[in-house]
């Protein structure tokens, strides 16, 4: 069973024509120019894109789920009042404002997606993968979840009814996904290493620590 949830009165304020917004199309333009001239090296570029969409900011998202597995009151405030809760560890900004946090349950798997663009929570995880910007991946995602996250390497049984969140530019989403078995001594720090940017957009799952 799939679910498509957004908040009602929320809206994109976007163009979402095939072409990107004027303010991308800028960007792209100024970093070919750069390029061409020789002042940027693309590998350096694209390193600190890298850096930035899988290390650094999704750590930040990390600390949240960690703090929520090994804080039940935390995890409480963060269901809650999202937004407030990850204001508690300094993670604010551009595109965080309104954040709703949903929980995975061995009944339910959340999934977000943003239909239109790409909404996507900066403070908490980064830049969006290029997947996740796809024409193809805002389609599918609400189309056949369950076939998208079979390409993710997530197998998810039938039983288990997948709720899919639809970003928009005044609310974004955070999955919160299940502790991992057999980690209840850990500390936040050991936790934190466990989470994944794809756990907490609902395409992945946390891993396991090597031994």
């Amino acid at each position: 069973m799939t679910d498509l949830k957004n908040n009602e009165g929320h809206s994109h304020h976007h163009n979402h024509s095939v072409l990107p917004e004027e303010p991308e199309l800028r960007v792209k333009a100024i970093e070919t120019l750069l390029i061409q001239k020789g002042l940027i090296d693309p590998d350096t570029l694209n390193e600190l894109i890298d850096t930035y969409e899988n290390k650094i900011g999704p750590k930040n998202g990390a600390r949240v789920v960690a703090k929520a597995w090994a804080d039940d009151s935390y995890k409480e405030r963060l269901l809650k009042n999202s937004t407030k809760a990850i204001e508690e560890l300094s993670y604010t900004g551009r595109q965080g404002e309104h954040m709703v946090v949903v929980e995975n349950t061995p009944e339910t798997h959340n999934m977000v997606v943003c239909t239109l663009c790409s909404c996507y929570p900066w403070p908490v995880l980064g830049l969006p993968p290029s997947w996740y910007k796809s024409d193809e991946y805002r389609a599918r995602a609400v189309r056949e979840p369950r076939k998208v996250l079979k390409e993710f390497g997530l197998s998810l049984n039938e039983d288990v009814k997948i709720k899919v969140w639809d970003s928009t530019s005044e609310m974004r989403y955070l999955v919160l996904p299940m502790r991992p078995i057999g980690t209840e001594g850990f500390s936040e720090d050991e936790l934190a290493k466990l989470v994944t940017r794809n756990s907490m957009i609902g395409t992945g799952l946390p891993e396991l620590m090597d031994d």
